[in-house]
């Protein structure tokens, strides 16, 4: 799929090419990167992607295959924010419906709230989300302050992501394995490009031309617990931060979560480990044994791109280029990535039709 660094051929007659048939290059293939990709292959546009790790791999710094990876309506965010999960949601759903071998699912949900909903909490989602209910005290424990159930999609991103990697081969695009030391790197291998995009996550932090210092990386690390109860997400919204992920395709369990900032360790904390899966039985016991079989357990560490402040999602000039930034999304990529993607679709649009329209 990938083709060696530093090739840029099919650019060598770019100079005659009119805009639209101009390789937009992308810097970075995890979700982010992808989605994008495809969005633009199937909007007829040609596509470059640029990136160290690619759809299969199985790096611990290619966060986008160790994801948790369930849609889950954010809070605190602002209408603009929401709107992009709200258009992610509405691709998940359609690749549930259409194409099985994506890895993503419909499953039921319950939520938990330590405390009463706030005035910008995810209960929102109600809008989105089909079957929204809300549950009466009697239907969940009683330490919890209130509670949601819904149908939920979940993704799994050991078959999402090589499944996003055959399609844009498919559709036409190109995968260039390659560690970019700068945007300007770029600039150079394709000269007559003048849509660039970054979603290089964390790598915005050492990338020459943006050292964006708010960029950080965060380690996170579940269980997966082979069973067959796949049918059910929990979430526990509160200080005991908890989740329990469906993966039906893959016959288990997510179950997590935690944060580690500029923790890079590959190696499996078992004290981390312990404490989910009780903190997990705490929340789920009817699925989750407070002691599993050590043969029905497994560990997954991944290293997300996170920013302080939130992800960075904006276009600007640099001489006759078009240069747009989509990163720092930490451990909500999934919930934004086809949204994002639309967004970064309507800014290029924007560009062409400044270039075309005399």
């Amino acid at each position: 799929m990938a083709e060696a660094g530093r090739n840029s051929s099919s650019n060598e007659d770019a100079q005659t090419l009119p805009f639209s048939q101009q390789p937009i290059i992308i810097l970075g293939a995890g979700i982010i990167g992808c989605a994008t990709a495809r969005q633009l292959l199937q909007k007829g546009f040609s596509v470059i992607l640029v990136a160290e790790y690619l759809p299969g791999d199985e790096s611990i710094f290619y966060a986008s295959n160790w994801a948790g990876a369930a849609w889950h309506a954010g809070d605190g965010l602002s209408n603009e924010h929401k709107y992009l999960q709200a258009a992610t949601h509405r691709h998940l759903l359609k690749l549930a419906q259409e194409e099985p071998e994506a890895g993503v699912c419909l499953v039921q949900a319950r939520e938990y709230l330590e405390e009463l909903p706030g005035a910008n909490s995810s209960i929102w989602g109600r809008t989105v989300l089909a079957d929204f209910h809300e549950l009466d005290p009697s239907e969940y424990p009683s330490n919890f302050a209130a509670g949601w159930s819904y149908t939920n999609l979940v993704t799994d991103p050991t078959l999402h992501m090589p499944h996003l990697g055959s399609k844009i081969a498919a559709l036409g695009g190109r995968f260039i394995r390659q560690k970019v030391g700068a945007l300007s790197d770029l600039y150079a291998q394709f000269p007559h490009s003048r849509i660039f995009v970054n979603a290089s996550g964390a790598g915005s932090k050492t990338l020459a031309d943006v050292q964006d210092r708010r960029c950080f990386h965060e380690r996170g690390q579940n269980v997966f617990l082979r069973t067959p109860k796949t049918i059910t997400m929990y979430f526990r919204n509160g200080n005991e931060y908890t989740y329990v992920i469906p993966r039906p395709l893959s016959g288990g369990l997510v179950l997590g979560g935690v944060k580690q900032r500029d923790d890079l360790s590959p190696d499996v904390d078992m004290t981390i480990a312990r404490d989910e899966i009780a903190r997990a039985h705490r929340l789920a016991p009817d699925v989750v044994p407070a002691q599993p079989a050590e043969s029905d357990l497994s560990y997954i560490v991944g290293i997300r791109p996170s920013r302080d402040g939130g992800f960075r999602l904006e276009s600007q000039k640099v001489g006759e280029r078009t240069v747009l930034s989509a990163y720092g999304f930490g451990g909500k990529g999934y919930a934004f990535s086809y949204g994002i993607a639309d967004a970064l679709v309507g800014m290029i649009e924007r560009a062409e039709f400044e270039n075309v329209i005399p």
